[in-house]
């Protein structure tokens, strides 16, 4: 008999291709914040920086904050090193909590999408080959995402997309959990399940690594994501396995690849 196989999915970088429509909408924010930025949209060239940047954006809300270091002369190389203390530094010159960015950049993303819902869907494509992966899924009901992204948002999409997922396997950043605690509740309520996550980001892989709660957890890294080089370098260190998205779109229909590459014993 063959185990079950449980999907916990992030969902940008993993599934939505939404890099553009981040960097935009941290620009819009961020010109509410910051009088000197010209709005309503950010030039190409910031753009283009953006998504060179994007593999250190965890939440939304950092985007409003990487724009601001683009906008001020920062090179891609110089965010991406420091970018924690840079980080910290605009939030005390701004004087904007956390919360207050998450709720301003939630806010932005909504005034968007009340005027031009069809823009934003345009601005958050999935990746090729996904949307008919996650509609298979669906009719066997076994899979999750679990983001950073807030879960209005993902059900947008998703339905833009004729991808049906009920709203309790979304957890997103409403639920005030993070991906550690979703993993442990997923193996709860799915023991004698095999459980996979695939993420686009190794801090995330690594912390999950590190948990010995977590050890039963197969770890995916994704290629196709906002990644580096030196991530996927760093993942393949560690024996995380690294997984192109032909090979993602296939599982399932090769189990026999599912048994590669078991986690390193702690």
């Amino acid at each position: 008999m063959k185990q079950t196989i449980i999907y916990a999915l992030d969902f940008d970088g993993v599934i939505c291709d939404s890099a553009v429509e981040t960097g935009i909408t941290g620009w819009k924010a961020a010109t509410g914040i910051w009088n000197d930025m010209p709005s309503p949209l950010p030039p190409q060239k910031l753009v283009d920086r953006f998504r060179l940047v994007r593999p250190i954006i965890e939440t939304g809300y950092e985007s409003i904050l990487a724009m601001r270091l683009l906008f001020n002369g920062e090179s891609v190389d110089t965010i991406l090193a420091d970018f924690p203390d840079k980080k910290e530094e605009l939030l005390r010159e701004s004087k904007q909590s956390i919360d207050d960015l998450k709720k301003l950049f939630g806010e932005t993303r909504d005034v968007w999408i009340r005027h031009s819902l069809d823009e934003w869907i345009r601005m958050n494509p999935l990746f090729p080959g996904i949307a008919h992966k996650l509609r298979m899924l669906a009719n066997e009901e076994n899979w999750y995402i679990v983001t950073t992204k807030q879960e209005r948002f993902v059900e947008k999409i998703l339905d833009a997309n004729r991808i049906h997922l009920p709203s309790q396997r979304i957890f997103g950043l409403d639920r005030n959990m993070s991906k550690q605690e979703v993993l442990l509740d997923l193996l709860t309520l799915h023991p004698d399940a095999a459980i996979y996550f695939v993420e686009d980001r190794l801090p995330t892989l690594l912390n999950v690594l590190k948990n010995d709660r977590l050890q039963d957890i197969r770890l995916f890294f994704t290629d196709w994501g906002y990644n580096t080089e030196q991530d996927r370098s760093d993942a393949a260190r560690n024996l995380i396995e690294i997984i192109d998205i032909d090979h993602f779109l296939d599982y399932g229909a090769q189990e026999s690849h599912a048994q590669r590459n078991r986690r390193p014993s702690q």
